[in-house]
């Protein structure tokens, strides 16, 4: 019976992997069902553990958000074109949710990003071609501090496996 329970919460914490496409805080969702585990089997894990998901957890969102602040920085955005890529990343994964069964919302953070930026670095009072070229880097770090966030999360998958699996 424990072994397949222990199935069924390393297949969902999987599936929950996949919810980053959705734009979804997956590394959370990993991080509850490992902490429900310990509920059910206190012995097979300490509280430092779920902890250390914890801290992993959210290491990854503040990644995300510093990637594409320093990516915006480094191709030449202001403060006021990184708010607007924050902004903008939010309302494009809301907006690009409903498209392509929910897959949108990846693309759509990414272009929001993108679009965001853009708009507050031309009312900014700059050219069209710095604006594009800061918001080309506001693109470019939330896609590389989503891909750092994923990569923790399937870290955190892969360190639970064995605290969960019946010895």
């Amino acid at each position: 019976m424990i072994t397949a329970l222990a199935v069924l919460v390393i297949l969902l914490m999987l599936c929950s992997l996949a919810l980053h496409v959705f734009g979804l805080p997956a590394n959370w969702l990993v991080l509850a069902l490992v902490a429900a585990w310990k509920f059910y089997q206190p012995e097979t894990m300490t509280w430092n553990f779920i902890i250390i998901l914890g801290v992993i957890a959210l290491v990854g969102e503040i990644l995300e958000f510093v990637a594409q602040y320093f990516g915006g920085k480094k191709y030449g955005a202001t403060g006021r074109g990184n708010i607007g890529a924050f902004v903008g990343a939010i309302g494009g994964a809301i907006l690009g949710a409903p498209f392509f069964f929910g897959l949108g919302a990846l693309p759509g953070a990414l272009l929001g990003s993108f679009g965001g930026c853009l708009v507050l670095e031309l009312t900014h009072g700059r050219s069209f071609d710095e604006a594009k070229h800061s918001a080309c880097g506001a693109f470019w770090g939330k896609a590389f501090g989503m891909a750092i966030k994923i990569s923790l999360g399937v870290w955190m998958f892969a360190m639970s496996i064995p605290k969960i699996w019946p010895a």
